[in-house]
């Protein structure tokens, strides 16, 4: 194997059952819908996006990178900040990058849900929910290729998988519990990525990102959902130290999750010490980052909450989601229904249907 291979391809070492089940009754009406709904939702990246769209990455930049600017204010103005002399041009191209790493990280995200998808159809125990996990796989190689096709023909460049993510990746996929697939990448992987992308669309004004933005939500909105109707039954049942278990797990991704918006690779790009910018966001952890980060778990807290995992084992996460700020978000919408009011490829259809 070459070097260039051997920095291509990663593997993960794993000791899992493939399951069977011989039992063949469509038992759990939710996942039932949830599948059909799967099945006429499906779109084509090559036909149902405009990719003659002309893209202008310092555009996006600007646009995206309003927020980005607030973020790291601090870096402007700390005396100890590598990137306290950066011009206006810089700043710019600072902006550009971090679009183009946000994307980066988004992309590797989604193969690593397709590797976990593709786990769950081996593993879960319930024909409805291999059922569905097969049309979820079409999904997530749908969403990479999507991903790769921007930034390589959109942006220009990809940036390689932040360690944090890559490390969370290996550690989901290496465990042999199928619902710590599930929890790991359905309700908090995806549900981290659903509220990213909901706030980069939201923003953006470029039309194609902005409708490849609602077609992958319309479908990260029904894989969370297939993660909380899943686990809610499974979850019921457990006992309080296999509870604590799996909220300990939760809470472990969460953090890893913050620190993948630590976006080191973006500051090695631009030439600075990417430690002393994570240091120096640690030590000032200016308010708007604050609220960056706690945005990012509006779908993460009430799908938790649904599943029991707040209050089971005297509290534990609720204590942990309160001591880091996000605890604001357990009463809004959680996916289990939210699948509903995101799907933008059924509406479009009918728009066009009707014109």
């Amino acid at each position: 194997m070459t070097d260039t291979k051997q920095e291509v391809i990663h593997s993960v070492t794993s000791n899992i059952d493939s399951v069977f089940t011989w039992d063949y009754e469509r038992a759990r009406p939710a996942l039932v819908k949830l599948y059909e709904k799967a099945k006429t939702s499906q779109w084509n990246v090559s036909t149902d996006l405009d990719w003659s769209t002309d893209v202008d990455p310092e555009k996006i930049g600007t646009e995206l990178g309003g927020g980005t600017a607030m973020r790291f204010s601090v870096l402007r103005t700390a005396e100890d900040s590598p990137a306290r002399k950066f011009s206006e041009k810089q700043w710019l191209q600072v902006s550009v990058e971090l679009q183009n790493s946000l994307l980066s990280q988004f992309m590797h995200g989604e193969q690593g849900a397709l590797l976990c998808t593709a786990r769950i159809v081996e593993t879960v125990p319930w024909i409805d929910a291999k059922y569905y996990a097969a049309t979820q796989v079409m999904d997530e190689a749908r969403h990479v290729e999507v991903f790769a096709r921007y930034l390589s023909e959109k942006l220009g460049h990809q940036y390689r998988i932040n360690d944090n993510l890559r490390l969370l990746l290996d550690d989901i996929l290496s465990d042999s519990r199928w619902d710590i697939t599930y929890l790991g990448m359905q309700i908090m992987v995806e549900g981290l990525a659903l509220a990213a992308f909901g706030m980069m669309q939201q923003i953006t004004t470029e039309p194609l990102l902005k409708k490849l933005l609602r077609y992958v939500m319309s479908d990260e909105a029904r894989h969370v959902a297939f993660g909380v109707l899943s686990l809610q039954e499974y979850y019921a049942e457990l006992t309080d130290a296999e509870m604590r278990e799996r909220q300990e797990f939760a809470f472990d991704v969460a953090c890893r999750l913050q620190r993948r918006f630590a976006q080191v690779e973006v500051w090695e790009r631009m030439g600075v010490d990417a430690q002393s910018v994570y240091r120096i966001m640690e030590r000032e952890n200016p308010p708007e980052n604050r609220a960056f980060q706690a945005l990012l778990f509006s779908k993460i807290v009430p799908n938790c909450k649904k599943l029991g995992l707040l209050d089971a084992a005297g509290g534990w996460l609720r204590e942990k989601f309160t001591e880091s700020g996000v605890i604001q978000y357990e009463d809004h919408l959680d996916t289990g229904g939210e699948y509903e009011l995101l799907d933008e490829v059924a509406r479009d259809r009918e728009t066009a249907a009707t014109a």
